[in-house]
């Protein structure tokens, strides 16, 4: 690991950076411990501290020290960075110097540089009615929280990808550097494109400890950790000590020399017409003292440099005098009298220091990515549909159908370059291989003949890291482009922890008016667990939607279009929408194509309705038979078809569902029907047979409070999956034609017993169904070979 041995700071310079920096963490432990007093113009005293003390003190002086000098190569080079910090507990040093900076009181203008708006700078600080103690969405220039680790180098490519002016300086913290997502999102550097993205300057902390624990990458000496670091493609250079004049000195020499290897990088890429071979781009190893100026020895125990310094140093403040003096000689340690005005305003040596306003870190508009959000550029949709000649007459594989589509949105947004697909090395097996017509997929690493759809610009980003996809995308979409998340259904459940994140941030910018809406995030979850027969029951899981389902109704969005032409439609909406995450499931093995495209169309825009071509209720349905779901489709159609060649005299009505949501009370969701609305589509009293996609109990919960409720019955997924054939698997789910239409007879009280025979020849199907798949190994002709006909 390189040291520099440089000093580019004048005295002047130094001074004045270490008197920022001082100014910051003296605003840092401000927010943690004061309710009053916020410029010590008297002794301390208990009712000056606040009675909860909550934050993080540790990593803090450090996420101010890099601040501090971020700032100075900003306005030295006129840079455009973006500051994305991974121990987002340290907020108080992004909130510190985003105040100082002045794009805090920019955003929140009651919170101004004087007295009274630092007071409220320190009261807001994790106080009810304030801000969290984390690097929130309420906190300007942030787009990654960090209240769970692991996603802070992925946001950073993310936001870097297609930013050619862009640097993003990315920190990451002991603890986090030892998660799963971030060990995996160092590899991100091999789908960075130098000509046309931006650039990432990971700046690893370690200071050694994470809450009670010393952390790996800082005991394993520096030979292994360079090893490991130039292993990843990077040219770490090492900032290290806990003398403040020479960490200045020392850091301000590394980030000259990564932003000149930066430049030189970018330079001969965007400059060389063929493609240059991969560099090994720079990034700093900072090693301070967790818990830097603060307390060294607390009660007797050191705490500085130690896993005590983690989060509050002094906890007694209100009660113990010994902490109370601690901490007011901490405070003054800064020596406040310099550095503020008598009116709470940062001395004007200070305020230099900061960068011009457009070039704030905390005013980035990358930051809230809605400022700078171009929407797509869509084809006419209708365009792709497909022709449908009879309901189920023909079948059609919508993946690929929307995969020529998807091709389009490639071409039609070339220009603004504001558009990508991820997936973890899915995108061919999911059928959407039509994209790679107009682009490839992006690859900076070694090539070989072999290969195909590889390049160095290419728009489609695929690593089998889901984490890494998912925080590119989130990256992505926060900084103000669009994309698409493509996955088998059953692992997208991976990610499961960072779409809560991400619903969470969503949920809090709607109530923050100068975030503006971004792109939503969107999943193509295909591959499904009804046609995951041959990979067998690892492979089988629908609980992502439940999953999604928990969140808060106003970002959340479920579609299950059952064909070609209703996924074409849905597509074209998810794709227009903001501040929403949106599930779309759907098959990608060919299947009946049920509406033609003028039909798809009103169908997905009321999200749920009575397919008539396939009742014969005439107002007055015996029997409700409803799906949502491309198999259930299928299944419950089939079942249609058996029941009105056995049972001509049943009144049946079919409704099938695309927006999953529209079964919950409008009250509970903005696209939930009205009770009156539901009643007209399932008449109280009238049995509904429901088959769903994904785990039964989910549809219950979203109609509990609905008049039908207990006549309503529904077929799902209930765990029951293996290597078997296609209609097995509904078969072992009581999913199948047969067991739905049995479901009619037992629930149908006009039926009495006429229908036994029809039912027994519904069972005695269904044991032809074991017997003929064990010999054969291939599902019935009659089932195979079926088409809705009537």
């Amino acid at each position: 690991m390189q040291r520099i041995d440089a000093a580019p700071l004048g005295d002047e310079e130094l001074q004045g950076l270490d008197a920022y920096w001082r100014a910051a963490n003296y605003l840092s432990v401000g927010q943690i411990y004061l309710l009053a007093n916020p410029l010590l113009k008297e002794p301390l005293r208990p009712e000056h501290i606040k009675p909860r003390l909550l934050g993080h003190w540790g990593t803090t002086p450090g996420l101010n020290l890099i601040y501090t000098h971020l700032n100075r190569v900003i306005r030295q080079r006129e840079r455009e960075l973006m500051y994305v910090i991974g121990p987002g507990h340290g907020g108080p040093a992004i909130v510190a110097n985003s105040w100082l900076e002045g794009s805090w009181t920019a955003t929140y203008p009651n919170t101004g540089q004087d007295l009274a708006g630092l007071t409220r700078l320190f009261r807001q600080f994790s106080f009810p009615g304030g801000i969290p103690s984390h690097v929130a969405p309420e906190v300007p220039g942030s787009i990654n929280e960090g209240g769970e680790l692991g996603y802070s180098l992925s946001h950073a490519y993310g936001a870097a990808f297609d930013n050619p002016r862009l640097v993003v300086a990315c920190v990451v913290g002991d603890g986090e550097a030892e998660t799963g997502p971030l060990a995996t999102s160092w590899h991100s550097n091999k789908f960075l494109d130098p000509r046309r993205d931006g650039a990432v300057l990971p700046i690893l902390h370690l200071n050694g400890y994470k809450i009670a624990n010393p952390s790996v990458l800082a005991r394993i000496g520096d030979e292994e950790l360079t090893a490991l670091l130039q292993g990843y493609g990077h040219e770490p250079y090492l900032v290290e000590g806990s003398e403040p004049e020479e960490v200045h000195q020392a850091l301000a020499a590394a980030m000259d020399r990564c932003l000149d290897r930066i430049d030189e990088i970018q330079r001969e890429a965007r400059t060389t017409v063929a493609d240059v071979a991969r560099a090994a781009w720079p990034m700093i190893v900072l090693k301070t003292p967790k818990g830097w100026t603060g307390p060294h020895t607390v009660d007797g125990e050191q705490v500085e440099d130690t896993w005590r310094a983690h989060q509050v140093p002094l906890s007694g403040v209100r009660t113990n005098e010994d902490h109370l003096r601690q901490l007011e000689d901490w405070l003054r340690s800064y020596r406040p009298e310099e550095l503020f005005e008598e009116t709470g305003r940062p001395v004007s040596s200070v305020l230099a220091l900061a960068p011009s306003a457009d070039r704030r870190m905390g005013s980035s508009p990358h930051a809230n990515g809605g400022l700078i959000t171009r929407d797509l550029e869509l084809p006419a949709i209708a365009e792709y549909a497909v022709p449908v000649k009879a309901p189920g007459a023909e079948d059609g594989e919508p993946t690929k159908v929307l995969g020529a589509f998807l091709r389009d949105v490639f071409t039609a947004n070339q220009a603004h370059r504001n558009f990508r697909m991820v997936g973890p090395d899915e995108t061919e097996s999911n059928r959407l291989s039509a994209v790679y017509e107009v682009t490839a997929k992006a690859w900076n690493a070694d090539r070989r003949d072999t290969d195909v759809n590889l390049a160095t610009d290419g728009r489609v980003l695929e690593m089998l890291s889901e984490h890494t996809c998912q925080g590119w995308l989130e990256g992505y979409l926060l900084t103000g482009r669009h994309g698409l998340f493509s996955s088998y259904e059953a692992f997208v459940h991976i990610v499961d922890s960072m779409v809560n994140q991400h619903a969470k941030w969503l949920k809090t910018v709607n109530r923050l008016d100068w975030r503006r809406p971004i792109p939503s995030l969107n999943y193509l979850l295909t591959s499904h667990v009804w046609r995951q027969d041959h990979n067998g029951f690892s492979h089988q899981d629908p609980g992502f939607i439940d999953h999604v389902v928990n969140k808060k109704a106003e970002v959340v969005r479920v579609y299950l279009p059952p064909d070609t032409n209703t996924l074409l439609s849905t597509m074209d909406h998810c794709l227009r929408t903001k501040n929403y995450i949106n599930v779309v499931v759907a098959g990608k093995q060919p299947q009946p194509n049920w509406l033609d495209w003028d039909a798809a169309a009103l169908h997905c825009a009321r999200g749920i309705g009575v397919w008539d071509f396939a009742g014969n209720d005439d107002g007055e349905p015996d029997v409700v038979m409803a799906c949502a779901g491309d198999v259930p489709t299928l299944e419950t159609m089939a079942a249609v078809d058996l029941l009105r060649e056995h049972l001509p005299k049943l009144k049946i009505r079919v409704v099938n569902v695309v927006d999953l949501m529209r079964l919950q009370d409008a009250t509970e969701h903005p696209h939930g029907l009205t009770d009156s609305d539901f009643d007209a589509l399932f008449p109280p009293g009238t049995p509904v047979i429901f088959a769903y996609h994904g785990y039964p109990w989910l549809i219950h919960r979203l109609t509990y409070r609905r008049n039908n409720h207990q006549d309503l019955h529904v077929r799902g997924f209930i765990e029951e999956g293996t290597t078997t054939t296609p209609f097995d698997m509904v078969v072992r789910n009581n999913l199948d034609r047969y067991h739905l239409a049995m479901d009619v007879i037992d629930r149908v009280p006009s039926l009495g017993t006429h229908a036994i025979s029809t039912r027994q020849w519904f069972t005695d199907q269904r044991t032809r169904h074991h017997a003929y798949v064990r010999e054969h190994g291939e599902d019935l002709p009659e089932v195979r070979d079926w088409r809705w006909s009537r």
